[in-house]
């Protein structure tokens, strides 16, 4: 599939109104298997294969340290909490006032009121924008999403898919299945000495490719239907 513009490297004359694509990752424990950024390389790559004829899309530079306070205590975790993630949108869309249309391509659930939060004070200003999250790949993993909250078998196959290399496959190994409101009361580590929610034992390059390729599908359905 072609891959969408970059507008890192446009100069400025050449930008009309295209539709601006911000992928929104994360610097965050990934488990003992998974790097630091995997949220930010998924997101980059679904911004990045997306191609919806007709539409000028480019993609901007990523969000990459997002609000993860909930991975606190693991080494390499980097946060700015949710009311700087929330300013942090805020501001940028407010600055893409020539854009059509922004979309935040989001790969880090941790930041989900941050990012809800900017969308609906964007939107009373009057500016085109929107959030897309991942959508339920149930079917296809036969796992259910509560129980695969993080760097289990959605994710891990994932990155096997884009970056076989990044994925220590002699560290996999199975996690704790936790109530997700419990992850955002008490935080992971006091759940997952791994950092792993989820099982990722059964990953597999093949899966996450067909993962990606339904969330591509459903990122150009929602940038083909903004209004």
């Amino acid at each position: 599939m072609s891959e969408s513009g970059s507008l890192g490297s446009a100069v400025w004359t050449e930008i009309g109104s295209p539709v601006v694509l911000i992928p929104v990752g994360s610097t965050e424990q990934h488990g003992p298997h998974l790097p630091l950024d995997t949220d930010t390389r998924i997101a980059v790559a679904l911004a990045h294969s997306v191609k919806v004829d007709g539409m000028d899309v480019l993609v901007g530079p990523s969000l990459t340290i997002t609000a993860s306070g909930e991975h606190d205590g693991f080494p390499g975790t980097l946060s700015i909490g949710v009311e700087v993630m929330t300013n942090v949108v805020v501001e940028m869309v407010r600055s893409a006032r020539w854009a059509a249309s922004v979309v935040l391509v989001n790969g880090h659930g941790g930041n989900h009121r941050a990012v809800t939060d900017a969308v609906e004070m964007l939107t009373a200003e009057g500016h085109s924008v929107t959030a897309w999250w991942p959508n339920d790949i149930t079917d296809l993993s036969g796992v259910p999403a509560s129980d695969d909250l993080h760097a289990g078998l959605v994710e891990t196959s994932v990155m096997m898919c884009l970056a076989p290399e990044a994925v220590r496959a002699e560290a996999i190994a199975p996690g704790s299945i936790v109530d997700l409101e419990a992850l955002r009361a008490d935080g992971v580590a006091l759940h997952s000495p791994s950092g792993v929610i989820g099982n990722p034992t059964g990953a597999t390059a093949e899966l996450g490719q067909a993962i990606l390729a339904k969330w591509t599908a459903a990122l150009e359905h929602h940038i083909e239907h903004l209004q």
